[in-house]
Parts: structure tokens; C-alpha cells; sequence
């Protein structure tokens, strides 16, 4: 049952991530061919749905919402193999249900915020996509790491999310999520589908990067380990003095 919660709560939480992100960036006609007004506002749009679902479902599930993120979670040790697939196919119904409904708000010309390849070029594409998700989910790895930023975590990964939007819409209109991407492709059909397996491909790539490298990096500090080094001192027993007999 806790399971199936977190699954709700992720497909959920994927639904409003695609209506609201890419439904502003068809809203507001988002190109990515220059940075105007409707360029920011759609970086702003995505980085704002993290934030309202972090501080709405994180308690649930950890507001993942994107299949990049949770294998960066499960190379870290952080979810089983079995949450992982729950999780990743609730993204992607979730996903799929905002595409559906963006088709019935918007129509399929409009090209419901899909993703493009930057220049036609395959490979160019794949490595944008590599370093945005490389940035995005290891600021979350280290944002999360400690339960001391719980409180401030839902807006670092908001704003770290807005700023990949920011650099990459021009490129390849950002995906650094599979399901992100998968969901409205499948309905735009075209070419946006038939690549969509650079948007599948190389944010996944991107999370294991991420959580390896952050494992990496993430040492035990002096303090723990001269902690572990040195067991706990325990107080000498006090010794009793027997009273002189008079």
C-alpha cells in the first residue's frame, strides 16, 4: 500500500509537470530560436511545478517525477529495483495523461512542447542532454543528502531545474526527463517521436553520471572519520575506598 501511494503520487505529479510545463510553453508560443518573454516564462513554468510538487507529494514519494532522477536514486542505494520500476512506469502513465490532454487543449500542430534535435545532429543532441540532466540531478543528490535542507530542497531543485531550461531551450527545448518527453511525443507523432529516444537515452545516461560521479565526491568528512577511527572513550569506573574502621 505505502508502494502504491508513492506511485500515485508520482504519476500525479509527472501529469502536472507536462500540463503546466509544456502546456505554457505552447500557451506563451515558445520557439527557443531567441530569449524572449515566452522563453523564460516556460524555463519559470517547469522550475515552478518542482517546487509546488516537492512541497505537495515529497512527502509521499520524494517528488522524483522524472525517470532520470530515480536512476540516479537507485545507483545511489537510495530505492530498490522494484521501486524503480514502479516508479519510472507511473512517471510514464502520468506523462502520457498530460500529453492526452494537451492534445485535446491545444491540437496536435501545435507540437504539445516536444522536444527537437539541436541541428538534426544525433549525437550533439544526445550530449546537451547528457550535461543538462548531469547538472540537474546531481544538484538534487547533494540537496537531498542531508536532512538538515529538507525545507530549502524544493526550491534548489526548482530554481536548478529553471536554470537548465534556461541554457537548453534553444538547443533541444530541454528534456532532462524521459517521461517528460515520451508523453507528448507520442501524440505530436513526426519527427518528434522518432527521436524521442534521444530524450529517453540521454537523460538516463545523465543520472547514472550524476550519481556516480556525486558518490564519488561524497566522502565522510575529517570529523566522521576520525569519529569512526576513534571509538568512544567511557568514563574509568569510579573505584570504591573502604572506610577506615575506628
Amino acid at each position: 500500500m505505502s508502494l502504491l501511494k508513492k506511485c500515485v503520487a508520482e504519476c500525479l505529479g509527472t501529469f502536472v509537470l507536462v500540463l503546466f510545463g509544456c502546456g505554457t510553453a505552447v500557451a506563451v508560443g515558445c520557439s527557443g530560436a531567441k530569449p524572449d518573454a515566452a522563453y523564460f516564462m516556460t524555463a519559470l513554468a517547469f522550475g515552478l511545478v518542482i517546487v509546488a510538487m516537492a512541497y505537495s507529494i515529497g512527502n509521499v514519494s520524494g517528488c522524483h517525477i522524472n525517470p532520470a532522477v530515480s536512476i540516479g536514486m537507485l545507483c545511489s542505494g537510495k530505492m530498490t529495483v522494484k521501486e524503480f520500476f514502479a516508479y519510472v512506469g507511473s512517471q510514464f502513465v502520468g506523462a502520457i495523461a498530460g500529453g492526452a490532454v494537451l492534445l485535446g487543449l491545444f491540437g496536435k500542430e501545435s507540437g504539445l512542447g516536444t522536444n527537437g534535435l539541436f541541428q538534426d545532429n544525433i549525437w550533439l543532441s544526445l550530449f546537451i542532454e547528457i550535461i543538462l540532466t548531469f547538472v540537474f540531478v546531481f544538484a538534487i543528490l547533494g540537496v537531498t543528502s542531508k536532512v538538515s535542507n529538507g525545507s530549502v530542497a524544493g526550491i534548489v531543485i526548482g530554481l536548478t531545474l529553471t536554470l537548465v531550461h534556461i541554457f537548453g531551450i534553444h538547443f533541444t527545448g530541454t528534456s532532462v526527463n524521459p517521461a517528460r518527453s515520451f508523453g507528448p511525443a507520442i501524440f505530436a507523432g513526426g519527427a518528434a517521436f522518432t527521436n524521442v529516444w534521444v530524450f529517453i537515452v540521454a537523460p538516463l545516461v545523465g543520472g547514472v553520471l550524476a550519481a556516480l560521479v556525486y558518490k564519488l565526491l561524497d566522502t565522510p568528512s575529517e570529523i566522521e572519520e576520525t569519529a569512526k577511527a576513534e571509538p568512544e572513550k567511557k568514563p574509568a569506573p569510579v573505584k570504591k575506598v573502604a572506610g577506615k574502621k575506628k
